[in-house]
């Protein structure tokens, strides 16, 4: 317990959707900035950084750990490793930076997540002979077998369909994360590193009833008897769908007798992370999955958690989440999530944890444990649980 890692800092960018104030910069031009930032805010020098592990999902090859090390002006000696878990990409680096801390192959680690969805290269399969084209494509196969790789939002509305929950509810939870968002506007300002004229979140906006009734269909059920003439009422929205945003967000992971001999303070311990494969078909769930795995880990009862962070890509998603761990709608996404958000893929796990300390940091009591989680596309899902052991910095 003495030996597990602590956490001495933590910061995002503002998650801005796709073409907003975010949208010309290359994913290391969002992450720098904000590992600086999260440096400068806790005090800790540059040169105590031996390792960056980033999760990114948009990037198409190369290294961009490496890339925001050297652009943040790191030591050229720093380690930089790079995860791919789409979705869970950032949760999972941070988890990963974990081990490396318990086996003692790191001291100071940074890990999170960073995305330019704005940026992504545009992607093409090569052809197999000199007579076919180029086969452009919007998003990679995540099961072998196509039946076992639904489109997401055909996945959750299918979701949706077989366990009764309608177009209004989702909307009604889609609309309520709106509102926390915008409620919790000022406060989370204390955890964004301002970049250029990012400043805060930008999504989120009042939802009336008129507003969301005009809202497009993303997806309808297609299991469902053809004369039924219902499917259309479980539907999934356009506005309970998280959209496409660029964003970074990054924790600072150390063993105990490095942040002590920084003399930096470790407001929060890391209990513990895991990472859970699932059906590949529903893949929304995995994130029940890697929720439940972590808390028997961590010996953690969901009851009794301060409060949870969930990555909402779908609403529908969200109130599934939250009736299979029985967790109260109030100590679930506080501040709003995904949906009044946005979702930078390969950070967002991150800035879901990110969320989770700022609002322990603001009202858990000593001892408060909370979870982090994530579901990916394929099947995966990432999820963390984190103590606090600091009243204040």
């Amino acid at each position: 317990m003495n030996d597990s890692p602590v956490i001495l800092g933590w910061a995002r960018s503002a998650v801005c959707p796709v073409g907003g104030g975010l949208s010309h910069r290359a994913a290391h031009e969002i992450g720098a900035p904000v590992l600086l930032g999260l440096l400068a805010r806790f005090g800790i020098p540059r040169n105590a950084i031996d390792t960056v592990v980033a999760g990114n999902a948009l990037g198409a090859g190369g290294n961009p750990a490496r890339m925001l090390a050297l652009a943040a002006g790191l030591p050229d000696r720093t380690a930089a490793l790079s995860v791919d878990t789409q979705c869970c990409a950032g949760l999972d680096a941070i988890t990963l930076a974990a081990g490396l801390l318990a086996s003692g192959s790191a001291q100071v680690v940074v890990a999170g997540g960073l995305e330019a969805w704005s940026r992504a290269p545009i992607r093409q399969h090569r052809p197999r002979t000199p007579q076919e084209a180029p086969l452009p494509y919007e998003r990679p196969a995540f099961a072998p077998d196509p039946q076992r790789d639904p489109d997401l939002p055909l996945s959750a509305a299918r979701y949706a369909a077989e366990h009764g929950i309608t177009r209004a509810e989702q909307d009604a939870y889609a609309a309520q994360s709106h509102a926390r968002a915008l409620a919790w506007r000022r406060r989370m300002a204390q955890e964004i590193v301002p970049i250029g004229s990012a400043t805060e979140d930008s999504y989120a906006r009042v939802l009336t009833p008129e507003r969301m009734a005009r809202m497009p269909i993303a997806a309808v059920s297609d299991l469902w008897p053809a004369d039924a003439g219902a499917p259309r009422n479980f539907a999934v929205s356009r506005i309970a769908v998280a959209p496409k945003a660029d964003g970074a967000a990054f924790v600072v992971l150390a063993r105990p007798q490095a942040a002590a001999s920084l003399g930096v303070a470790a407001p929060f311990r890391w209990c513990g992370g895991v990472s859970v494969g699932a059906a590949p078909e529903m893949p929304m769930l995995a994130a029940v999955d890697a929720a439940r795995a972590v808390l028997a880990h961590t010996d953690v009862a969901a009851n009794a958690l301060w409060g949870a962070e969930l990555h909402e890509a779908f609403a529908v998603q969200t109130l599934a989440f939250g009736e299979a761990l029985g967790i109260a709608p109030e100590r679930l996404n506080r501040g709003g999530g995904g949906l009044g958000r946005g979702h930078p893929i390969g950070a967002s796990g991150a800035v879901s944890l990110v969320r989770l300390l700022a609002d322990m940091q603001h009202d858990a009591p000593v001892g408060a444990q909370g979870l982090a989680a994530i579901a990916g596309a394929g099947g995966v899902g990432a999820a963390g649980v984190v103590e606090r052991t600091l009243s204040r910095l």
